[in-house]
């Protein structure tokens, strides 16, 4: 799913009058100034735009939840954190109940999300990255089961300092970084 900002008309271009007057000639020397944007940036095709990813960091007494995938093009057998992609016309609290109903069968309340952490990654490969942002959630009803053993072939607590192998890499690093108390990193953009 791709995040897409306003469709307002292209406002860099100036409107050309039906009878437009002679050009004038550049004074000297502006033609050889470097122009005010970057060549790269100037040359893109319009708006950013990304997949948001979703992730549910369920922790109990310093264990958190994790469920190992099954039938995935992406990390299968892979230990990840229950997760999906935001669906159009959602926001990201509303889309992250929606994953823990429809993945763990607990009911949450969007607006008792807590944002732990967000994570800009780039895979490699790619032109544009992912922004996978990390929940918790102060409490749910409802109890904890697989409720997609089709996409995950278990679900298992673990220890935050003895995490399994293999664990899907940007999952074992957002949980790092949330040990440690930072918001917001990044990984696979060049330096």
């Amino acid at each position: 799913m791709s995040v897409q900002s306003d469709q307002s008309p292209d406002r860099s271009r100036a409107a050309t009058p039906a009878t437009a007057p002679a050009a004038t000639p550049e004074p000297p020397g502006l033609s050889d100034r470097q122009p005010a944007v970057p060549a790269a940036r100037a040359a893109s095709a319009g708006p950013y735009r990304t997949a948001v990813g979703l992730h549910l960091v369920l922790l109990d007494s310093g264990l958190v939840l994790l469920g190992r995938r099954r039938n995935s093009s992406f990390a299968d057998g892979w230990w990840h954190l229950p997760a999906g992609h935001l669906e159009s016309g959602e926001s990201v609290a509303e889309g992250m109940a929606r994953e823990a109903r429809e993945e763990l069968g607990i009911g949450i309340d969007p607006a008792g999300l807590e944002l732990l952490h967000v994570l800009h990654d780039l895979d490699e490969g790619e032109n544009e990255g992912r922004l996978q942002l990390f929940f918790r959630t102060p409490a749910y009803t409802g109890r904890v089961e697989n409720r997609e053993p089709e996409k995950c072939h278990e679900l298992r607590w673990w220890p935050l300092d003895g995490l399994p192998e293999p664990v899907v890499d940007y999952t074992a690093r957002a949980l790092r970084e949330i040990a440690v108390g930072h918001r917001l990193s990044a990984a696979g953009w060049p330096a």
